[in-house]
């Protein structure tokens, strides 16, 4: 008896998997682009450091990369309870997987334009001045999904 219920069990269960498996382009759907998510952990006395060093190197990186039409938006996002762990989010999304591939020129033009607004010293002197209070948690690219109505 208990084999017999064991068994319809089993079957029951491989029935509903078969039934319940999604299919890509029917009930879901892969969207176009990318986004790019970091992870940092950063000293909780040292956030407004950084934030304000972002402002004048990671995000007028993002301006030019958007200008270029690389990515087209970008966000830092704080955690507001920052105990333990990581505490800023860097987030850009690229409009198309094709953005991450090399393109000597536009790659040439963009690093140009973000040495004139900040040179590559100053900007290794800033980087020098982060590592000692924040630390790279993770980096990962993400892709979304979207549902039929």
């Amino acid at each position: 008896m208990k084999t017999a219920l064991c068994a319809l069990a089993l079957c029951a269960s491989a029935g509903l998997a078969t039934t319940v498996a999604a299919e890509p382009w029917t009930d879901w759907t892969p969207t176009k682009g990318a986004t790019e998510v970091m992870t940092l952990k950063v000293d909780p006395n040292h956030i407004d450091d950084y934030l304000t060093g972002l402002r004048k190197s990671w995000v007028i990186g993002q301006e030019i990369a958007k200008k270029h039409g690389v990515i087209d938006w970008y966000q830092v996002m704080v955690k507001l309870n920052a105990s333990g762990g990581e505490n800023v989010v860097l987030i850009v999304h690229y409009p198309s997987l094709a953005n991450l591939e090399p393109d000597k020129a536009r790659d040439q033009a963009i690093q140009a334009e973000g040495y004139a607004a900040l040179s590559k010293e100053e900007g290794a002197k800033m980087v020098t001045g982060y590592d000692k209070y924040r630390t790279f948690v993770s980096d990962e690219i993400w892709t979304g999904v979207d549902y039929p109505k």
